[in-house]
């Protein structure tokens, strides 16, 4: 299936969850991501169990130090 992560196209598996699918973008490490599904935030406690769905678009924001 086809979902949209940063307005880009990502094929993904069926049902595959929002935790599956940061690990695949290499994004294992949970600190400084906000993910947002459809443009509502999901809370990180959510990501082991949030399935994405096809056409759903992520918006992922790492956030980043400096001065």
């Amino acid at each position: 299936m086809v979902c949209y992560v940063n307005n880009l196209p990502h094929e993904a598996a069926e049902q595959q969850l929002l935790q599956e699918l940061l690990a695949g973008l290499g994004l294992a490490q949970p600190h400084g991501l906000a993910v947002a599904l459809n443009d509502a935030v999901v809370p990180r406690a959510e990501w082991a169990t949030c399935a994405v769905q096809p056409h759903d678009r992520l918006t992922i924001i790492r956030a980043t130090q400096g001065g």
